[in-house]
C-alpha cells in the first residue's frame, strides 16, 4: 500500500504511500486572516494573557503558541492579538474533513485541525495518491479559503512527518524505495515522541538526526530514554510503524484555558477561576448533545 496521508488543516499527508496526515497551517491564525482580509500578511496571534497560536508572520519573529503575550509582544512590537473565533475554527476543520471523506472514509481525526487518512482503496477512482492529495489541497482552497499542508507516505509516522515538512502550504509525497533517504537526513525534533527534554538528551549523546538516532544501539537509548520510550523510536527511526487508520476515536480529555498571570496562586482566585472552566465545559458538552442526538441524564 501506498496511500497513509496526514493532513493539516493548512496540511495534508498519506502505505506504499497510503498513509496522508494534513493539518492546517497555524490554523487559529489563518482562519482569523480568512475572516479579516485586513491581517492577512500581517504578524498576529490568537489569545491575549497567553499566546494560543501564531501566524507564520509572528513565527518568523520567535513567537510561539504557549508563550506569554508580553514576551510576544517583545519579540515583535507590531504583534496584532486577536479574541478568537473557536466556533469559526470548529466549523472550518468540520469542512476540511468533509472534504477529505469525498475521496475515503478512512479517516482518522486527531484534533481540530489534523487528520489522517487512507486513500489506498480509491486510487483506482482518484488517481494516485500524491494527485489526490493535490486534488484536496486544491478543494480546501478553493472552498474554504484555507492554505493545507500534506504528506503523502507508507505509514503514519512517516505521513506526519512528511506533512511537517511539506509546511507552510505545500506537499511531500515519499517514494517507499527512498524512504529511508528521506527520512534519516531529518532531525530528531520532528519524531512523534521526541520533545524538548528528549531532544536534549539526545544531543548529549550527539544524535541530532533521525539516521544517527537509528544507528544508536538499542540498550544505549533504552537507559538514556526507558525501555518503551527508547524501543518505540529505535523502530520510528527505521520507519517501522504497524498502526492503522481508526476511523471512531474517543476523546478522553476534555479541556478549557484562561490566562491568570504569573501571581502567586491565591485561593480567591483560583477557586472561581475553575469553577468558570467547568461551567465553560458543561456548556460547551451540553450544546452539543442535540447535534449527536443525544440526552443528558442527571443523578
Amino acid at each position: 500500500m501506498f496511500a497513509l496521508c496526514s493532513l493539516c488543516w493548512n496540511v495534508l499527508e498519506t502505505s506504499r504511500a497510503n498513509d496522508r496526515d494534513a493539518d492546517l497551517d497555524a490554523f487559529y491564525a489563518s482562519v482569523e486572516q480568512l475572516l479579516d482580509p485586513s491581517l492577512r500578511g500581517k504578524p498576529i496571534a490568537v489569545g491575549g494573557g497567553v499566546v494560543l497560536a501564531a501566524s507564520y508572520e509572528a513565527r518568523a519573529f520567535g513567537v510561539r503558541g504557549g508563550m506569554p503575550g508580553q514576551q510576544a509582544r517583545q519579540l515583535c512590537p507590531q504583534l496584532t492579538f486577536v479574541s478568537g473565533h473557536f466556533r469559526e475554527y470548529q466549523r472550518l476543520g468540520d469542512a476540511a474533513v468533509k472534504v477529505i471523506g469525498d475521496f475515503t472514509p478512512l479517516v482518522e481525526r486527531i484534533s481540530i485541525d489534523e487528520a489522517f487518512a487512507d486513500v489506498a482503496g480509491c486510487t483506482h477512482l482518484f488517481g494516485p495518491p500524491g494527485e489526490i492529495a493535490r486534488t484536496i489541497r486544491q478543494r480546501v482552497r478553493a472552498e474554504l479559503g484555507l492554505p493545507i499542508s500534506v504528506g503523502v507516505a507508507r505509514t503514519k509516522h512517516l505521513a506526519k512527518i512528511a506533512s511537517q515538512v511539506a509546511k507552510p502550504d505545500g506537499l511531500v509525497v515519499v517514494d517507499p524505495d527512498t524512504e529511508l533517504d528521506f527520512l534519516h537526513r531529518l532531525p530528531v525534533a520532528l519524531m512523534w515522541g521526541v520533545g524538548p527534554v528528549t531532544k536534549a538528551r539526545l544531543a548529549e549523546m550527539g544524535v541530532l538526526t533521525i539516521g544517527e538516532l537509528a544507528k544508536t544501539p538499542g540498550w544505549s537509548l533504552e537507559r538514556l530514554l526507558g525501555p518503551a520510550a527508547g524501543g518505540k523510536l529505535a523502530a520510528l527511526a527505521w520507519n517501522r510503524d504497524p498502526r492503522a487508520i481508526k476511523t471512531h476515536r474517543r476523546a478522553r480529555s476534555a479541556g478549557a484555558q484562561s490566562a491568570i498571570g504569573r501571581k502567586p496562586a491565591e485561593d480567591q482566585i483560583i477557586r472561581p477561576t475553575l469553577l468558570h472552566w467547568r461551567g465553560r465545559k458543561l456548556r460547551r458538552t451540553l450544546s452539543m448533545l442535540p447535534e449527536k442526538g443525544l440526552k443528558a441524564c442527571s443523578q
